[in-house]
């Protein structure tokens, strides 16, 4: 069971297929090995190693991570707005932007879109206070959102679990007025299943970012950033104001995070595919402004 594979769905083909964790070895020593508890902390639960692995990653030496990567995740450069030769360092790259086409989205403003491309997982009725990640332990509304849960119990949420891999600029689900914004330090935990499994409370204790923002159509709803283990940065730009769907509310540099929406009871109701496999326990492979959810007329 410790070295169960992560199967992930893909959206766009249906097919299931096993996930390629970069590191899985040290991520499994670290969170399952009694021996790491130590190394552990020291990692994990300080900003330290990953405030040296975001100097790195800034410094223009750096550079020469950019093609292996490309090559070692398969990465579309078609989609990607400069070539890889135009980027200064390795964290320039990972925050590329896209070119508009490469991540269409419908209008309809009754139409909540994906926030983030990411494997997402959607709970369509919490149980009040608690939800349960794949093969993870149960997690607390109100430890993730201090002082602003309790709007949110019984609600509805949905994780999208970002890799190396994925494009890491993050997005409006909805349009609206950002109300306000609590940034929370934490430790920085990764966010993968294996140590989601281990039991640690990501969503509570790792650093991160609450905005709350009214819609019209959905009510109020909470986009948080987590921030995880390789980031030391999440970085928004935008921050206050009326907003638009699919406009850009920030990036995350290097390394893989979690973008979590949650919304109030009544509001939404999520795809059918989506609810489906999460019942299923298994992630689905979605592109930013892929369809989410749907407001409840």
């Amino acid at each position: 069971m410790r070295n169960t594979p992560i199967q992930v769905v893909n959206r766009d083909t249906g097919q299931i297929f096993d996930e390629v964790i970069l590191g899985e070895k040290w991520i499994r020593w670290a969170y399952q090995d009694a021996s790491s508890n130590l190394i552990e902390r020291l990692l994990f639960r300080s900003s330290v190693m990953s405030r040296l692995f975001g100097l790195w990653y800034d410094s223009p030496m750096s550079r020469s991570k950019i093609s292996s990567v490309i090559d070692a995740l398969s990465i579309d450069m078609s989609e990607a707005v400069r070539p890889a030769a135009d980027y200064r360092s390795f964290n320039d790259f990972f925050a590329r932007h896209l070119k508009p086409e490469a991540r269409p989205y419908s209008d309809d403003p009754d139409e909540v879109v994906a926030p983030a491309d990411g494997r997402v997982l959607v709970f369509p009725k919490l149980d009040r206070d608690v939800f349960v990640p794949v093969k993870g332990h149960p997690m607390s509304i109100t430890s993730m959102l201090p002082g602003r849960a309790k709007q949110f119990l019984g609600g509805t949420l949905a994780i999208v679990r970002l890799c190396p891999a994925d494009y890491h600029r993050y997005h409006f689900p909805a349009g609206g007025q950002i109300l306000s914004s609590q940034h929370i330090p934490g430790a920085l935990h990764s966010v993968n299943p294996i140590a989601l499994g281990a039991g640690p409370d990501v969503f509570g204790e790792n650093k991160r970012c609450n905005t709350l923002i009214k819609n019209d159509r959905v009510g109020t709803y909470c986009f948080s950033e987590v921030g995880a283990f390789g980031v030391g940065s999440i970085i928004n730009t935008t921050a206050s104001g009326a907003v638009s769907k699919m406009q850009e509310k920030g990036y995350f540099k290097f390394g893989g995070s979690t973008v979590v929406v949650v919304f109030q009871p009544g509001q939404i109701t999520f795809s059918e595919d989506l609810v489906a496999n999460s019942a299923q326990g298994r992630e689905t492979l979605v592109k930013v402004g892929q369809p989410l959810a749907r407001a409840i007329a």
